[in-house]
């Protein structure tokens, strides 16, 4: 279906209104002050960015605050600068408001028959430019994201460059760019390459592990991501990160696996796993490794995806003495598990994932032609994808699942992320589509959020300033107009299908209305509107050139 791309200021007119006894004559739409960052961050911000107000007010929400706490309606919320000042509940579920309501403002935004949550946290997530997948411009990214709610971001390794990455976080801290927050994880190859950072040795030795942490704590990382390196390495870096206050997390590389599984480094003090790897190989128990092919070569993504859809088919069972036993102390460790479940969709339902409706009008051409198979290319692995291999990734997500859920039933938690960009999954949507994987795990309505803001700010160690909506905090907020609680399908940027017995037709509904991060308010449409614009030139471009 085709969309139509409304006027920022025509929305602004249909959903804030200006209560003229209580609001000065002129309003306050100047975004804040920007630094030099070139012409299209001024741009973009001119453009798309409203506030932050000196006091901004959000009237008669249904409140889901992140905590867990069911909604709650109808409710006032305040935000003074880039702070939430008072979350006030003003009536009763009839709409007849008792007793006083907050102050006026300087802008109000009525929320009556919207959802107000907590700005979305990507625990997983790797900024794409127009010199990586995306093939445009960074502002493609970033509106992806703010246009599905995604209000911070773990960059997981800085593959543009560790100090790029710090200079765009900077930025977006100062809304001198439209982005989201950015925490920019400095990255540690399993042969000791530190990747997109100028360090001149090869980390091989506990004591180059220290020395790199310190090279990235001084540059200004915020974490460190790690991929497999000798327990001795591993262990050095992690506690020297303790000592910097640097948390780490790991996408423990299959090739590391036979000295340490993630067990193993949740005990050296790594504060999350990334995606799976480690984890049924914690689980295995008839051997001490996974039951590797006479012919498999790590190297070969085929063997490398096909392949690894058997190792939970190794593990024991739920319930079983040794299942029992690792759960329990990833819960005595207080680990964070962020399992990436969208990005390895496409190894059970490949033809699912590549013709998703969103692809047309939001995938860049040139994420499009990384993902067609290709041996070269990470995760574009279906030149050979067979039903048994899909089969066996079928069954592994069942008992990934299954741990998952007991994992978050017994109080441990699970923080989303989307490592979006392989294997079709595209920023924003992708986040959203980790949501729905959540929910068919077994985690309630309630939970999927909670992972999506509260555990994730938790992993992220920001829990004191993000996560939830409540008194003090950071103004990061999601306003949508349908209950993200009935259908998380109504948070994609294309929003849901519904028929409609009047107009005897099919409608779509939802979306992110409005995206709040550090009381900065954007039209989250609007933005979606622009990266169909930006996709649908860079297709034309490449058609008219014979691309």
């Amino acid at each position: 279906m085709g969309h139509a791309a409304p006027s920022i200021a025509s929305r602004w007119a249909v959903v804030l209104r200006a209560l003229a006894a209580l609001l000065p004559a002129v309003l306050l739409l100047e975004p804040l002050a920007p630094a030099p960052v070139g012409a299209q961050g001024r741009d973009d911000v001119d453009r798309f960015a409203r506030g932050p107000f000196s006091r901004l007010v959000i009237r008669n929400a249904t409140l889901i605050d992140g905590t867990g706490a069911p909604p709650t309606y109808p409710v006032d919320v305040v935000i003074e600068r880039n702070r939430i000042t008072e979350v006030t509940v003003v009536g009763n579920d009839f709409g007849e408001i008792r007793g006083e309501r907050p102050a006026g403002g300087e802008q109000e935004i009525d929320a009556e028959g919207m959802y107000l949550l907590p700005g979305f946290i990507n625990a997983h997530a790797h900024i794409n430019t127009e010199d990586s997948r995306a093939g445009l411009p960074v502002r493609y990214d970033y509106f992806l994201r703010l246009g599905h709610g995604q209000t911070t971001l773990l960059d997981a390794g800085s593959g543009n460059g560790l100090l790029w990455t710090i200079a765009q976080r900077d930025s977006s801290a100062a809304t001198r760019i439209v982005a989201p927050r950015i925490h920019a994880y400095a990255r540690l190859t399993q042969d000791g390459r530190a990747r997109a950072f100028d360090f001149p040795h090869r980390v091989t030795t506990p004591e180059l592990g220290r020395q790199w942490v310190r090279a990235v704590a001084e540059a200004g990382a915020d974490g460190l991501k790690l991929r497999g390196s000798p327990p001795d390495v591993t262990a050095a870096v992690i506690d020297e990160g303790h000592r910097q206050g640097l948390p780490s997390t790991m996408h423990l590389e299959q090739g590391g696996v036979a000295r340490m599984d993630i067990l193993d480094a949740a005990r050296m003090g790594l504060d999350h796993q990334q995606h799976w790897y480690g984890l049924p190989e914690s689980l295995i128990e008839e051997s001490t490794l996974p039951d590797w092919p006479a012919d498999y070569n790590q190297n070969n993504e085929y063997q490398r995806f096909s392949r690894a859809g058997r190792f939970f088919i190794q593990a024991v069972e739920p319930g079983s003495e040794r299942w029992e036993r690792v759960m329990a102390e990833m819960l005595e460790l207080d680990f964070t598990l962020v399992p990436t479940m969208a990005v390895y969709e496409d190894s059970r339902n490949y033809m699912f994932v590549r013709r998703a409706e969103w692809h047309d009008e939001y995938a860049s051409r040139s994420f499009l032609d990384y993902w067609v198979p290709d041996p070269d290319h990470h995760g574009s692995l279906a030149f050979r994808w067979t039903t048994a291999d899909e089969t066996a990734w079928y069954r592994f997500f069942i008992k990934w699942q299954r741990f998952l859920d007991e994992f978050k039933d017994r109080g441990g938690r699970v923080a989303t992320g989307a490592d979006e960009g392989s294997g079709y999954t595209l920023p924003g949507f992708s986040y959203i589509r980790e949501f729905e994987l959540l929910q068919q795990a077994g985690f309630l309505p309630l939970e999927v959020i909670r992972s999506a803001t509260m555990h994730a700010a938790e992993a992220l160690g920001v829990e004191a300033e993000l996560g939830t909506v409540e008194i003090g905090k950071l103004a990061d907020m999601v306003l949508v107009e349908e209950n993200p609680l009935e259908d998380f399908k109504t948070l994609y940027g294309t929003g849901a299908l519904r028929y409609d017995p009047e107009a005897e037709a099919v409608k779509r509904v939802g979306g992110v209305t409005w995206t709040i991060k550090d009381g900065v308010v954007y039209d989250a449409k609007a933005l979606l509107a622009e990266v169909r614009r930006m996709v649908a030139e860079s297709k034309r471009a490449a058609t008219e050139g014979g691309g």
